[in-house]
């Protein structure tokens, strides 16, 4: 049985970069990441981006969409000197469009960019990526097929999840809801405790809208989703986007990092990305470019 020890830990400025040290920590997992380093794996380097919102239309406020292009481009080139196994996009790919057709021009053009800088992606379904479109017209734009699911790479664990839900379980699609109502659904909910208890793994959880706030930003179910995660005792830390800006908050022992961005702002120096190792032993270091602030958690 898995059991979950109550986390200390004491924040350090290191480096320009937040460091957030672990004095104590699930044995059951503390098992785990030795066999994991003990067996010489490597590291996992992951890419991340949010909140692309790409569209051919001039900005809005402080979104600059057609920008999006150019600030990928820069991305794309800190990611080919960094050569990420893997890259995840955690939502909102694209913005709003009037039609399905425009929708799906947008989706193909941002997406034909996105899939040369690396072979593996993953894709976080956000708000706008379904507001004209159907989770399958998107899901099949960028050659997915399960909006939530899990995968494993050099003894981590990873979920990706869907909160594109109303509160009734009905998933979004086609501007049949409002973007203050996200939920997990049900089925997923189920899914996910299933999941996390097939797996004694180290774990790490991608996102879009917020699993830590009550406010709008929030998913309304997030309590639910955050009990299976500390049930669970092996989840590090949750990666999201949804609100735009850098935040972080440590509950019940687990990271939640929301990051910046990529669309806020003018100008390259607006940018938003970042770069994460996870270490054998646990670690995760994430260096941020431009807006994107950096992190390290040590165990």
């Amino acid at each position: 049985m898995n059991q979950r020890h109550d986390i200390g830990r004491r924040t350090l400025l290191r480096d320009g970069s937040l460091v957030l040290t672990a004095t104590a920590i699930a044995p059951s997992l503390l098992m785990e990441r030795q066999a994991f380093a003990d067996n010489s794996a490597n590291a996992v380097r992951i890419g991340l981006v949010t909140d692309l919102h790409y569209a051919d239309k001039p900005p809005a406020g402080s979104r600059h969409y057609r920008e999006t292009l150019d600030k990928l481009e820069a991305a794309s080139q800190q990611f080919a000197s960094d050569q990420p196994d893997f890259l995840v996009e955690l939502g909102d790919l694209i913005d709003a469009a009037d039609s399905v057709e425009v929708e799906q021009r947008y989706l193909k053009t941002i997406n034909t960019n996105f899939a040369a800088i690396c072979d593996e992606r993953h894709y976080v379904l956000g708000n706008h990526c379904v507001d004209t479109l159907t989770k399958q017209e998107f899901l099949a734009g960028v050659e997915k097929e399960h909006s939530y699911y899990s995968f494993d790479r050099e003894g981590i664990h990873f979920i990706v999840l869907d909160s594109c839900f109303r509160s009734d379980g009905k998933s979004y699609g086609r501007r049949n809801f409002h973007w203050t109502d996200a939920n997990v659904s049900a089925e997923e909910l189920e899914w996910l405790r299933g999941d996390l208890k097939s797996s004694s793994k180290p774990t790490v959880v991608f996102a879009h809208q917020r699993l830590d706030v009550s406010n709008h930003h929030g998913v309304k179910n997030n309590a639910e989703v955050r009990k299976a995660f500390e049930e669970s005792g092996n989840v590090l830390a949750v990666f999201q986007g949804h609100s735009h800006q850098n935040d972080l908050k440590e509950i019940g022992g687990i990271h939640y990092c929301t990051l910046a961005a990529m669309v806020e702002g003018s100008g390259l120096q607006s940018n938003g990305y970042c770069v994460m190792d996870i270490q054998p032993d646990g670690t995760i270091k994430i260096a941020g470019f431009a807006r994107q602030a950096s992190y390290q958690w040590d165990v």
